[in-house]
């Protein structure tokens, strides 16, 4: 493994964790020993110190001894601090384990620190899609007769509580897109229905959908799912942008305006992301040399639409030196993409983050962040990707913390 990948698992272990370091026992008649200052501190005083800590340091501070330990086993404390905004990686094999720690888990990580690390998952053979605040939602084997029956976990990687819903067959959960709502709601989308299963209920309830093509990349935002449909021919892609309330899942309508020309025709395999600040999407995709169905791409665009204004304006392009590294892969020509079909890249993340991962890419993803101010954001590689020669890896924004409980 890359130096720089850190395991913290042993450090976001159960609030039960016994890996603190004790203190020795005091023999009869041994001298008096001296009263350490921090001993009379009040555990209100140490929360005052631990509250301008990170969490992820607050937690590595429970080790140090019995006293830190005890001042950060308060749920109620742990809750209070900022969640730790990740970068989850769904594995190409499932969930992989360490030579170091066998236990289930998925590798995350810190862009701020430039840090790899691992969460533990309370099963085996399990694969994480998506995650709402401090929630992580996953497929699982089910515990059925049915061998292609599968349910969606949801859990606390943090807490290890977790959430095992209804079983669904094994078209939802092969084809289907899964969205994960602010509140803990579950949503599985396809082309024909949704499924919906709140927090509190034991079955799924189903509303009808009747969209042109399966939604593509679908975000959540203020309220609304926001999707790509493709509505054009077998032999040519047109893509259009749906959306529908929370509230009435089986109204989706066309999201249109004159003024937008053929802003989804330039793009070859647009992508849809939230953008920071939750007011704006992002749609990503390669820039066509012309409007030809075969036209080649010169590189990746971000265009970035204001939800309040409906207004479109380019967000970033991917630097000709980075593009290079991906030639060849989705983005390229139709021809090159057919020759070389096993030079795939993924494209994910969200609040304002893009990453970029693809097979001619190994041990490394490029990154580029939303610019709020409105310039063009900024592109750099993230190094040290961790079992960057199982394949390709796909990703999901993931606010770890202990605000939730499955």
């Amino acid at each position: 493994m890359p130096s720089n990948e850190g395991n913290y698992s042993m450090m976001f272990a159960s609030l039960d964790s016994s890996t603190v370091a004790e203190s020795s026992e005091i023999e009869p008649g041994a001298p008096p020993q001296p009263v350490i200052p921090i001993h009379l501190l009040h555990q209100d005083a140490l929360h005052n110190v631990f509250g301008r800590l990170s969490l992820s340091e607050a937690v590595a501070c429970r080790s140090v001894c019995r006293i830190f330990r005890d001042a950060l086993s308060s749920l109620p404390f742990l809750s209070s601090l900022p969640p730790l905004r990740l970068l989850a990686l769904r594995h190409p094999r499932c969930s992989a384990a360490s030579a170091d720690d066998p236990r289930p888990c998925f590798l995350a990580l810190d862009p701020g620190l430039r840090r790899w690390f691992r969460l533990p998952l309370p099963f085996s053979s399990s694969s994480p899609v998506t995650a709402s605040p401090s929630l992580l939602f996953l497929w699982v084997d089910a515990a059925s007769n049915e061998r292609s029956s599968r349910s969606l976990v949801v859990c606390n990687p943090l807490t290890g509580s977790h959430r095992v819903l209804p079983p669904l067959g094994s078209a939802w959960s092969r084809h289907g897109t899964v969205l994960a709502c602010p509140d803990g709601t579950a949503l599985v989308l396809t082309q024909l229905a949704a499924l919906s299963c709140g927090q509190g209920t034991d079955r799924w309830l189903k509303f009808s959908l009747n969209l042109p093509s399966k939604p593509r990349s679908p975000v959540l935002m203020t309220g609304a799912i926001f999707a790509l449909c493709d509505v054009g021919t077998p032999w040519r892609s047109l893509w259009r942008l749906f959306s529908c309330r929370l509230l009435d899942l089986g109204k989706w309508a066309a999201v249109e305006r004159p003024e937008w020309g053929d802003v989804f025709n330039i793009l070859k395999r647009p992508r849809l992301l939230a953008g920071a600040g939750g007011g704006r999407i992002l749609m990503i995709g390669g820039l066509r040399s012309s409007l030809a169905a075969d036209a080649p791409c010169s590189t990746v665009l971000i265009l970035r639409l204001d939800l309040e204004t409906l207004e479109w304006d380019e967000a970033g392009r991917m630097p000709p030196e980075m593009y290079r590294c991906f030639s060849g892969c989705a983005f390229g020509s139709m021809a090159a993409a057919v020759a070389g079909a096993n030079n795939k890249v993924k494209v994910f993340g969200g609040d304002g983050r893009v990453w970029f991962s693809g097979r001619r890419v190994r041990g490394k993803l490029v990154m580029w962040e939303e610019d709020e101010k409105g310039g063009c954001g900024v592109w750099t590689w993230v190094d040290g990707l961790p079992g960057s020669n199982d394949g390709v890896y796909r990703g999901f924004v993931f606010h770890a913390g202990y605000g939730a409980t499955a």
